[in-house]
């Protein structure tokens, strides 16, 4: 038992979790040879076979089934070590954020910087991707922390609501219209909003129908800097978050106008696996919240009732 280690328990877990070598290899950021290494390892020095290997896949042995509770153990005293013992600066590990771009383009540098001050050791990877790749990615484990479109409906997943972002409607600034005009802008123009796959889209989709027509045209775009450049260059209206349409009608670049009604606040969440816990991990989607909540304050943005702090 000499040669027992927490990363053979570990990497062990994370092959049972999820359910072969490859996935287990791709959420540990290790080659799928050194997974089997590590694997091999543990069963020679237990001396018992964890896993019958077999042309459909792995499957635990008898051994191996009884060995998962005890590591699980391991894993949770592991923990309670990091959290309660190690100095946060001695802490080192790799942290996978996966972000929607409306927060990579507003607070998360101040994230990263606030994160990097808490444990300056750890080596942070970042993703910017459309909410449903991010919730995709963080069941698959390949990310530890998703900021997006939430709440992610999950059993397994914990999920912490973060300041909502205002919309408003802008148009271009070379376009000519009166404020008579400005209900008659979005029959008049196509209408750029979020991926076709997103909540946002499906919400705006409901109440164009709802309240101009189902003749309404919709450009769909997964990202929103190219939004904001199409209604810039006159080709539509849309509907984006207000905090980031600041800088373009300062720079004279678009105008806001009221057509009488807005959709909802897009309203984010920062979500993580919650088995097996991890120390690091709970601490930086808590910290997401504090920053979030400090960047809406500076910008007087609206801020999340605090009974709705944990879903």
């Amino acid at each position: 038992m000499t040669r027992l280690n927490i990363e053979q328990l570990r990497t062990f877990l994370e092959v049972v979790r999820l359910g072969g070598m490859r996935k287990a290899a791709q959420s540990l950021n290790l080659t799928q040879p050194a997974v089997s290494a590590r694997v091999k390892s543990l069963e020679d020095t237990l001396a018992v076979a964890l896993f019958d290997r077999r042309e459909g896949g792995l499957t635990l042995t008898k051994r191996g089934d009884m060995l998962v509770q005890y590591a699980e153990q391991f894993e949770i005293l592991s923990e309670q070590v990091t959290a309660n013992v190690m100095d946060p600066d001695g802490i080192e590990r790799q942290l996978r954020l996966g972000v929607a771009e409306t927060v990579a383009q507003s607070w998360l540098p101040d994230f990263v910087a606030d994160l990097h001050h808490q444990f300056n050791k750890v080596e942070i990877e970042i993703d910017v991707d459309v909410s449903t790749n991010l919730r995709e990615r963080l069941l698959d484990r390949e990310i530890d922390i998703a900021i997006l479109l939430g709440p992610v409906s999950e059993a397994s997943v914990s999920n912490i609501a973060l300041p909502g972002f205002d919309l408003a409607w802008y148009v271009s600034a070379q376009a000519e219209w009166t404020p008579q005009d400005q209900a008659g802008l979005i029959a008049q123009n196509p209408v750029i909003t979020y991926a076709r796959n997103t909540r946002p889209y499906r919400e705006m989709r409901r109440e164009l129908y709802e309240r101009v027509g189902p003749g309404t045209q919709i450009f769909s775009s997964s990202s929103l800097s190219a939004c904001f450049r199409l209604v810039e260059a006159g080709l539509g209206v849309a509907a984006l978050p207000e905090i980031l349409g600041r800088e373009w009608v300062a720079r004279g670049q678009l105008r806001c106008f009221d057509p009488g009604w807005c959709p909802s606040p897009l309203q984010f969440t920062a979500s993580y696996l919650g088995d097996p816990k991890s120390h690091v991990v709970m601490t930086a989607a808590r910290l997401a919240r504090t920053t979030a909540r400090r960047h809406a304050d500076q910008n007087n943005l609206s801020q999340v009732p605090k009974s709705f702090d944990l879903i």
